[in-house]
């Protein structure tokens, strides 16, 4: 048995006119709107002629820093710790040399599980993991997003406005009376590569000179 309809107006609810009950004034009320927004200036990109060129403090896609041609990552295992998705995998294995006791064998992101939260950045005691402003990932089969040392690594070189913002963000000075050390924000492998960087410089300044040629001293001595 079919129910029995309720009217639910009220005594002092306004009707619709004829026109409003044909909607037609206002799609073109609504046509008439788009059109003239049509003259604005446009912001789009002619995709991929043109494309976005994000800011320092754009999260895109992890990538390792590699610095004098090795992965400055020491393998500690906080970023695949921190990683929500569990996105990050890897292997470690010893290194025989004085700068680090270890660097991964192999490291794996699985970018289509990556969320982009940067927090493998955040926890990497030797910002050896940062977000760069790669957003263009496209992949035909699902193997493809498994990403590994080979298309992770990018020099240091590259990514340089990346570690300035992270250097700034992580050093500036907060309000009120308390005053960040900058010794708070030290990483050990970087600042001993740096080490190792300047000390090949002064060796090579050494050796550059010719033992046979007077020295700027001595001659002034003379």
């Amino acid at each position: 048995m079919p129910g029995t309809p309720v009217v639910k107006s009220t005594p002092n609810e306004r009707t619709l006119t004829f026109w409003e009950n044909l909607y037609l004034p206002e799609i073109f009320k609504g046509l008439g709107y788009s059109a003239s927004k049509m003259s604005l200036e446009s912001y789009a990109f002619e995709y991929p002629e043109e494309q976005w060129y994000p800011p320092d403090s754009y999260r895109g896609r992890p990538v390792l820093v590699e610095e004098q041609g090795r992965p400055r990552c020491v393998s500690c295992g906080l970023c695949a710790r921190s990683c929500p998705p569990l996105a990050i995998s890897m292997q470690a294995h010893e290194v025989t040399d004085d700068i680090k006791e270890r660097e991964p064998e192999w490291f794996e992101i699985n970018m289509l599980r990556c969320i982009y939260c940067g927090f493998c950045e955040e926890v990497c005691p030797e910002e050896a993991i940062v977000m760069s402003k790669e957003y263009d990932l496209t992949f035909q089969h699902r193997d493809e997003a498994h990403f590994g040392l080979d298309k992770l690594l990018v020099p240091k070189e590259r990514l340089v406005d990346r570690l300035e913002f992270l250097e700034r963000r992580r050093n500036g000075q907060p309000a009120g009376d308390w005053q960040h050390k900058p010794e708070n924000n030290v990483h050990t492998l970087r600042n001993r590569l740096d080490y190792l960087a300047r000390l090949e410089d002064a060796e090579a300044t050494v050796n550059a000179i010719d033992p046979q040629e007077p020295l700027a001293e001595d001659v002034d001595a003379v």
